[in-house]
């Protein structure tokens, strides 16, 4: 994420979530996730990431981009209850946490908060504890930002 061809704001980022949350779940061992469903999770994300929807739908595509971590994982589909149930509720979640940040947008913020969230959610509904960092990120991307950083709104932002 802290790389300089990554763009400020864009559905990359949403790849960036999805890739960290997918990878950490496939490394912790208990759901043994298989390379093909890495391939699967990021090819969900590549279908509803998509840039600028955020505010023309309301969904940013990190939502999804989690969402479909855990429909990979549960084996969720139309047809099935708990698991379908369970995805979109990781969902609504996520997009709750998201809109909490919004001020102006910032993907970078969106994907931290949403990984936070994540580890939470796996552990509710997956019973897999993953690690997050002990110490406090500060963003290093303040004067990148094309719509103006939220500056003292974001908890990511160094004082």
């Amino acid at each position: 994420m802290e790389h300089t061809n990554m763009p400020m704001l864009g559905c990359e980022n949403a790849w960036v979530a999805t890739g960290a949350l997918i990878t950490a779940v496939k490394n912790e061992g208990t759901a043994q996730v298989t390379d093909e469903q890495v391939i699967e999770v990021l090819n969900r994300t590549k279908k509803q990431a998509i840039g600028g929807y955020c505010g023309l739908t309301g969904v940013c595509g990190i939502a999804p981009a989690i969402g479909s971590c855990f429909s990979v994982i549960l084996n969720a589909a139309c047809s099935k209850d708990r698991e379908t149930a369970v995805t979109m509720k990781v969902v609504a979640r996520v997009i709750d946490t998201i809109a909490n940040e919004t001020g102006p947008c910032c993907c970078k913020n969106f994907v931290r908060k949403s990984l936070a969230e994540a580890v939470k959610l796996t552990k509710e509904h997956l019973g897999i504890s993953l690690m997050m960092p002990s110490e406090r990120i500060v963003c290093i991307h303040v004067e990148r930002h094309p719509h103006g950083c939220r500056k003292e709104k974001c908890s990511y932002f160094g004082r």
